[in-house]
């Protein structure tokens, strides 16, 4: 008897094993700035997304899904090493203040464990298209992080030698470590990595391959760029143009694959590293509505929770909406177990696997406890389920500092803090604009997650309190911009 309840057991392990047997090809879509509202599947009424909707209904849409941060350089890392930013040294620098800027000391550890390493390891040809905002010196690029090819730009769009005083250079495009242009034609990069990435996925059709397409659009201008064809376009001005085009790229690569006989063998995961900038008195901006909105780059529901659309015909069921907790962290560990990789065991890694929520399991709860609002370094709540605690500070952050380099495009050079603010608790699925506070009402949910904020402190870091599990980011002594030469 219990010889043949071992046997089942072994039998079940192999056919849940089994349930994604075959290593897929993956797509990483990861747009810049791009707001909750944005898309017509989650509620724009400005922009024309059918190609994005239609993935949506062949595949699965997160309606509680979360970046690690809401701004650029912290949020990528975390997509990339599964980690919240205060882990790996990438939450804010003293140099570079909340994002890396050209000719930074600063970049992503080469001890840094990245999503395309492990791919790599696996057979997959890896390739990142697109914004990197990891550290633009030679040691911190893609190639030195598992990437076998690298298209795009260093960081953000707007931080060029159009900005005067700081050295920077003029906007480089990189392929792999050397400069080919500069500055950049910005009309042209998403039609110029859409095109790199429909070469890619044709020569590497018979093997497996990983791209990692982190778009610079809507991008962090008050005035985006979009492609000549898409300029003038849309009903939300220049912004509209920009996710217009975007919809154009994904509708591109996925007529590729189906030329190429690649849609059932490949995952197409689409998400955005961080909600849609506060207005900044623009006419036209993105929507992080119903949210609550953000008023800086901070840690607003806004500024954190973002669209999601994984699909993958045959494999995740058609049609599905999980309204369950998950993060871009997520990302690295389900795509690592789906490629056949191990997740490191030598350090903390904050992601978890949720195959089981892409596969639509009945019952299937979130793998997190708790989801942790960081703004840079300071802790500014927690969720749990449907609760969102925002925990009482003396002195809330809500402008990140510009470090020793002081460039700030609002004129603001160091960290901006506010008016003490008590503990506010909200309950997300009757409240999802977070305008009751209820905590006074439910002390015991306050209790518990203010444990779990606790928690959080101890183990990750708060402001000015390094936590117990943490790395340092690469540094390095005299930076050198990117030039053509």
């Amino acid at each position: 008897m219990k010889r043949h309840s071992v046997f089942l057991s072994v039998c079940l392990l192999l056919a849940v094993a089994n349930v994604f047997a075959e290593k897929p090809n993956i797509i990483l879509i990861n747009t810049d700035n791009l707001g909750y509202g944005d898309l017509e599947c989650y509620g724009s009424k400005v922009h024309r997304t059918p190609v994005i909707d239609q993935l949506a209904k062949d595949g699965i849409r997160f309606t509680d899904f979360y970046a690690a941060s809401p701004v650029c350089t912290s949020s990528r890392a975390a997509l990339l090493t599964g980690c919240y930013p205060w882990r790996n040294g990438m939450h804010e620098f003293d140099w570079d203040g909340s994002v890396l800027r050209p000719v930074s000391p600063n970049g992503l550890h080469k001890e840094e464990i990245t999503l395309a390493e492990i791919l790599k390891e696996q057979g997959y040809y890896t390739a990142c298209l697109g914004k990197w905002h990891l550290g633009d010196q030679i040691e911190f690029l893609p190639p030195a992080h598992g990437f076998d090819y690298f298209l795009g730009l260093l960081y953000s769009d707007e931080m060029g030698d159009n900005i005067k005083g700081y050295g920077w250079p003029p906007m480089p495009l990189m392929e792999n470590n050397k400069v080919i242009e500069a500055p950049a034609i910005l009309e042209t990069m998403t039609e110029r990595y859409t095109e790199k990435a429909q070469e890619i996925i044709r020569e590497h059709r018979e093997g497996s391959f990983f791209i990692y397409f982190p778009h610079m659009s809507p991008g962090s201008r008050t005035e985006p760029i979009a492609g000549l064809d898409f300029q003038g376009k849309s009903a939300n001005g220049k912004y509209g143009d920009t996710i217009e085009e975007l919809d154009w790229s994904t509708g591109q690569l996925l007529k590729t694959l189906e030329e190429e006989g690649l849609s059932e063998t490949t995952l197409v995961i689409w998400t955005a590293d961080n909600g849609a900038p506060p207005p900044r008195k623009m006419m036209h901006h993105g929507s992080n509505e119903p949210l609550a909105p953000r008023v800086r780059y901070d840690a607003a529901e806004g500024g954190l929770r973002v669209p999601m659309i994984a699909r993958w015909p045959g494999e995740i069921p058609a049609g599905v909406v999980c309204e369950e907790i998950a993060t871009n962290m997520d990302l690295f560990n389900t795509v690592v177990n789906l490629a056949g990789g191990k997740v490191p065991d030598d350090r903390v890694i904050d992601g978890k696997d949720i195959l089981p929520l892409f596969r639509n399991d009945e019952n299937e709860k979130s793998p997190h406890e708790a989801f942790y609002y960081y703004f840079g370094g300071q802790l500014i709540g927690v969720r749990s389920e449907k609760w969102k605690l925002l925990v009482p500070l003396e002195k809330p952050l809500i402008q990140l500092g510009m470090g020793e380099l002081g460039f700030s495009v609002s004129g603001r050079y160091n960290r901006l803090f506010g008016d003490p603010v008590p503990v506010r608790l909200y309950d997300l699925n009757t409240d999802i604009g977070e305008k009751e506070n209820i905590a006074e009402g439910n002390p015991e949910v306050v209790k518990r997650l203010t444990a779990l904020a606790e928690r959080a402190r101890k183990e990750i870091g708060d402001l000015g309190s390094p936590g117990e599990n943490i790395r340092p980011p690469g540094t390095m002594k005299n930076p050198t911009p990117r030039v053509l030469e």
